[in-house]
């Protein structure tokens, strides 16, 4: 197992970018901030006297925001017609079900799936009654 989470080795070829561009610049901050020394075990423990269920909305919050962006980067190249199937690769394909108009599993093309997925989130994260946004409103 050493050799697999050895940090040169990969399953896959490196892939390198071009200097100068865009993906090069993106790819320099990611390494930066996967090498910067961030303790990620520190930086998710819940602080000494917050509210467990604040600390775990707020960074609820976070990822969904960050992930909104990352996907705003990505959604012009996955259409109806380059992404047809919502899948994990060649062995999963996932389907959408709501229980409202979608009553039973329901093949989509990717981006109809994401943006239902994203819809449904905002939903979750607006909901008074799962993410509170008033001080003494939690339940425990």
């Amino acid at each position: 197992l050493k050799q697999v989470f050895n940090k040169d080795k990969t399953f896959r070829p490196k892939r390198k970018f071009e200097p100068g561009t865009q993906r090069f610049e993106l790819h320099k901050r990611a390494q930066a901030s996967l090498s910067s020394g961030v303790d990620l075990k520190a930086a998710v423990q819940l602080p000494s006297g917050e509210d467990q269920n604040d600390w775990v909305a707020v960074h609820v919050v976070d990822f969904f925001n960050r992930i909104n962006l990352i996907y705003g980067t990505i959604c012009e190249f996955c259409t109806e017609r380059t992404c047809p199937v919502m899948s994990g690769g060649p062995k999963y394909e996932y389907r959408w079900q709501d229980d409202l108009k979608y009553k039973k599993p329901t093949a989509l093309p990717a981006p109809q799936y994401m943006n239902l997925l994203m819809d449904w989130i905002e939903m979750q994260i607006n909901n008074e009654d799962i993410f509170p946004t008033s001080v003494g409103k939690c339940e425990e």
